[in-house]
């Protein structure tokens, strides 16, 4: 039978892998990836350094071109929908095509498997087709979370106190009135604007890589130098990839 691993590589450095994502690249014949343009060609070729530095045997690269996504759906979730069942049967066309019997192959995650990416998803959705017979397991990464903390040398949560993790789009409107640590993901047009200038912001960008950029400090006086550096750093590398956290004052 065939089978798929689905492994979580960090943020990007080689040396963030685990001992147990470089055991399972060992056995793998094939590595399924997405080529999303030449953009984001550096995370392809991240992926690629990987490959060649961890998988000794003879092995294959499958590349396809990444399905269409609308940016701006007046409807998010079906705008979604329809694109995991574009990648979806993507991702089951490259499997039977590519995948003998007996083989492995591999699915190479950036940060982990199980945080704002949808590679989970679409792997079951294909199983629970049964059309295509095969196992699956999953292997953990460092999150672009974990390496924002370690970057700042802070802990995520104040003693006892809860973390919320969220996304650029859900915090269009302010953050939740109990929120007191938010870390945000995927926020590709930072505006700050709307939040509590008075809040603490802890921000990174390439985040465990030569190219870190990290910038701390009262969210209304970095704000401005915040979206500065981040529209030359996207300029300079042809795609950026940074997540922050906002902690209200103690006595707010």
């Amino acid at each position: 039978m065939r089978r798929l691993r689905v492994i979580g590589i960090g943020t990007g450095n080689p040396e963030q892998l685990t001992l147990q994502a470089v055991r399972a690249l060992e056995a793998v014949d094939a590595v399924f990836v997405l080529d999303k343009g030449r953009e984001k060609a550096g995370l392809l070729r991240v992926r690629r350094e990987i490959c060649e530095r961890f998988i000794a045997r003879p092995h294959r690269i499958v590349e396809a071109q990444d399905p269409e996504r609308d940016r701006t759906p007046s409807d998010y979730p079906a705008a979604v929908e329809a694109w995991h069942a574009a990648r979806a049967a993507l991702y089951e066309a490259m499997i039977a095509r590519e995948l003998g019997e007996g083989q492995c192959g591999a699915f190479l995650v950036w940060g982990d498997p199980s945080l704002y990416d949808s590679t989970l998803r679409i792997i079951e959705r294909i199983f629970a087709r049964g059309r295509l017979a095969f196992t699956y397991d999953v292997i953990p990464g460092i999150s672009s979370v974990q390496a924002l903390a370690a970057g700042h040398r802070i802990a995520l949560n104040r003693i006892g106190g809860p973390v919320h993790i969220t996304t650029g789009r859900a915090i269009a409107n302010g953050l939740p009135p109990q929120a007191d640590s938010t870390v945000v993901m995927l926020d590709g047009h930072p505006r700050f604007d709307h939040l509590d200038p008075d809040l603490t912001i802890y921000w990174g960008a390439y985040l465990g890589t030569q190219d870190e950029i990290l910038l701390s400090g009262r969210l209304g006086t970095l704000a401005d130098e915040i979206r500065r550096v981040r529209t030359e750093a996207r300029a300079r590398h042809g795609w950026i990839m940074d997540t922050y956290l906002l902690r209200r004052s103690e006595d707010a």
